[in-house]
């Protein structure tokens, strides 16, 4: 069942404020979100500010800060309608989000009372649509391999026989999907500590951006859980980007897998799949949680 804000909701979040910021509060499987519209009125938030907005004692509390501005030339030209900007809690600006993607597309096809949008990323523009049981389905673009595009401090095969070992974890799948992931393939999910060893592969010298390191075991052919330890050092319940990686590393690895298959994640189960030329489908909830103002400090 598609659920619908009040109306004032969106006419607040997406009106010109003075006295501060009207926000919405979203979670795609417990990963959440904070949106801002700045189309109206710039936001340039600092690191400060994204850190006390993110927090979850001083602040709204989230994993990821929205701000949706205005599509570029080229997203106008695609036929986006916004641009969204993703920050880390730490201020580092990522390229793409599979949980983020599917909240802000829900919220804007809610307001907009349409079944699909075009969402304008750092990753490129990403087609959405709103399924008839109430989940969005996201295009996510092209997963990419290659260094350079990861980006890796050297050139190594990133598909086979990587030299990254970590405690259990070796011997990964390195690609990038707006964020660049390392996919590890374990036996058994529960019995490796994440929280423990994925730092080590994060702050590898390998990767100059750092990476999210995810861990996944192939249940059965359209089957795979999946954790995923997050930059800048978060374990989350749900990671989109993440879910489309493992698909992906688990197909060039050629493994008895099929080319779309569920992901059962810590909060809950995503649909990936992996189409010609690279380019990946993502479906999935995505859920409002509260709305509220954000006020001036200064």
């Amino acid at each position: 069942m598609k659920r619908k804000l009040n109306r004032n909701i969106y006419n607040n979040l997406f009106s010109k404020q003075a006295d501060g910021r009207y926000f919405i509060k979203m979670h795609g499987l417990e990963n959440h979100f904070v949106i801002f519209d700045g189309r109206k009125s710039p936001y340039l938030p600092d690191e400060d500010e994204i850190k006390r907005v993110c927090d979850n004692n001083l602040g709204v509390g989230a994993d990821q800060f929205i701000i949706l501005n205005q599509p570029t030339d080229l997203g106008l030209t695609s036929g986006a309608t916004i641009f969204m900007r993703l920050l880390n809690i730490d201020g580092l600006e990522v390229g793409a989000c599979g949980n983020a993607t599917r909240c802000v597309a829900k919220l804007l096809m809610d307001y907009l009372n349409t079944t699909v949008i075009k969402i304008e990323t750092l990753a490129g523009v990403l087609n959405c649509d709103y399924l008839d049981d109430g989940r969005i389905q996201c295009n996510m673009g092209a997963i990419k391999h290659e260094a350079e595009h990861i980006p890796l401090s050297k050139n190594i095969d990133t598909l086979n026989n990587v030299n990254l070992t970590a405690g259990p974890l070796s011997n990964p799948v390195l690609s990038n999907i707006g964020n660049p992931h390392a996919t590890f393939f374990v036996n058994e999910i529960e019995s490796v500590n994440i929280e423990k060893w994925a730092p080590l592969i994060q702050k590898n010298a390998l990767f100059p951006e750092q990476v999210n390191v995810g861990i996944a075991e192939i249940i059965d052919q359209h089957t795979l859980k999946l954790e995923v330890f997050e930059r800048p050092g978060i374990l989350t319940k749900a990671c989109g980007s993440g879910a489309c990686a493992a698909v992906y590393a688990a197909n060039k690895r050629q493994y008895k897998v099929a080319s779309k298959m569920k992901v059962i994640l810590p909060a809950g189960p995503l649909t990936i799949e992996l189409m010609s030329d690279n380019l990946i489908s993502m479906i999935g909830p995505a859920e409002y949680i509260f709305s509220g103002l954000l006020l001036d400090t200064a």
